[in-house]
């Protein structure tokens, strides 16, 4: 599970050197080793945001200028590992974000006895894991269940002491469920040695559902999860591959392939009349550390067969259903960024200096790349954005987080402004990660 990524025997080799150990399948293999039959462990963060713009980006000259504050608890997670024997491991995590979710049924007097429904809670309690896993060699094992699809760095390595700032990666998160979680077979090892060491996963798990997709983030909704069982129609197949094979350096691929997204929507017969629906996401990411910086950067494209079908069919989507309807969904779209950080004491040689890490991130992301005709991306949905903040590990554990964010709208300069209005905000957040018990 996601907590084998990092040790807490030393201070920042977990997260400055973590390309040794950022690959899931290579890091679990290790890791399987640091208890003996049980271990419990969990991560969070908690974000408050000051912001100078409104909710609402759609208007003439995008959103007002407004002062606002939001402060949220976006992701508790707990989990747990435990070992039937050596080979055979039981994992499991629970994700609570935003406060959890919950209604509240209620007998209004005052309303001639009505039952009323109230949402008390607009968050989500998600089961994230829960996986059986069979150690067989290094190079080949197999895993079943519920587990996280490793396409993008940000579903990979989305904990919060694995990306600098208060946030995942804006251009990470926008276009793909985050984090993207199905149940289905996996395959997992590492091969290789010297110069040629390699981490590899390959899934076939349930596909995405059409239903979902839409304007503002692309396929992201099309995970399925709204009834107690997912379509199988049409699996989805995932893999990834990462190069290890120097020391500090970390980079590799991931692919996700679904034949026909439309198989898998709430009925059957949706889209039965337009043709398959294909959905193609390619990424690419890399991470350099050493005791001095680290460096990341990404890359990811997608497409969307027979878009145009898509937004037929999704703008007539019944009003009771669960779906944005939001249209165009877009042909093809695009999202790259990189990052930079220094540890601040080791670059000047300062003894005793606390681990504090200032960085800087430019990101750009596009989910209407392309939009098929007759329809016309929206310009308001381009975003080219700089982060710059400060990381302090006040433990191995524990890190606290504040950064500015500037977020350029209808743009794809890196330095530059659009038509309209820009997008700022100043976030603080204190985020932990760890294993409590292990036994």
């Amino acid at each position: 599970m996601i907590f084998k990524h990092i040790k807490t025997t030393t201070l920042l080799s977990s997260i400055m050197l973590a390309s040794a150990a950022f690959s899931a399948a290579g890091q679990e293999l290790a890791d399987t080793a640091g208890y003996r039959k049980f271990r419990f462990g969990s991560y969070g963060d908690i974000v408050a945001s000051f912001k100078d713009y409104g909710i609402n980006r759609f208007q003439k000259e995008g959103s007002t200028k407004e002062h606002r504050a939001t402060i949220a608890i976006p992701e508790f997670s707990v989990g747990f590992d435990y070992k039937f024997t050596p080979k055979w491991i039981l994992s499991a995590e629970i994700e609570i974000e935003a406060g959890g979710t919950g209604v509240a049924v209620e007998l209004e007097g005052n309303e001639n006895g009505e039952y009323e429904t109230d949402v008390e809670k607009g968050g989500e309690v998600a089961l994230e894991q829960l996986h059986i896993t069979r150690l067989i060699i290094p190079e080949f094992n197999v895993r079943i269940g519920h587990q996280v699809l490793p396409v993008g760095s940000a579903n990979a390595f989305h904990e919060p002491l694995f990306f600098f700032g208060t946030v995942c990666p804006e251009n990470q998160t926008m276009l793909m469920p985050s984090t993207w979680h199905e149940t289905g077979l996996s395959v997992f090892g590492t091969f290789g040695r010297g110069y040629g060491v390699f981490d590899y996963q390959a899934m076939i798990v349930a596909g995405l559902n059409a239903n979902g997709f839409d304007r503002d983030t692309w396929i992201a909704s099309g995970k399925q999860g709204f009834f107690e069982t997912d379509n199988f129609t049409c699996p989805g197949y995932a893999a990834r591959l990462d190069w290890r094979g120097v020391p500090g350096l970390r980079t590799g691929v991931s692919f996700y392939y679904c034949p026909n997204t439309g198989a898998n929507s709430d009925k059957s017969q949706t889209y039965s009349s337009y043709g398959k629906i294909p959905v193609e996401i390619f990424s690419w990411d890399a991470e350099y550390s050493n005791r001095y910086l680290t460096a990341r950067a990404d890359l990811t494209y997608g497409h969307v067969g027979n878009s145009s079908a898509v937004n037929d069919r999704n703008g007539r989507l019944p009003g009771a259903s669960p779906y944005s309807r939001l249209t165009p969904v877009a042909k093809n779209v695009l999202s790259y960024g990189a990052e930079f950080g220094f540890n601040f004491g080791n670059v000047f040689n300062i003894a005793g200096c606390p681990k504090f890490m200032p960085f800087g991130r430019y990101e750009y992301c596009n989910p209407q790349k392309v939009v098929e005709k007759p329809y016309v991306a929206d310009k308001r949905l381009e975003v080219s954005k700089w982060v710059v903040g400060l990381d302090w590990f006040a433990l191995p554990n524990l890190i606290v987080k504040a950064d500015y964010s500037m977020r350029q709208i209808g743009t794809s300069k890196v330095f530059g402004k659009g038509i309209y209005n820009s997008e700022n905000e100043f976030s603080i957040s204190v985020a932990y990660i760890g294993w409590f018990f292990k036994h």
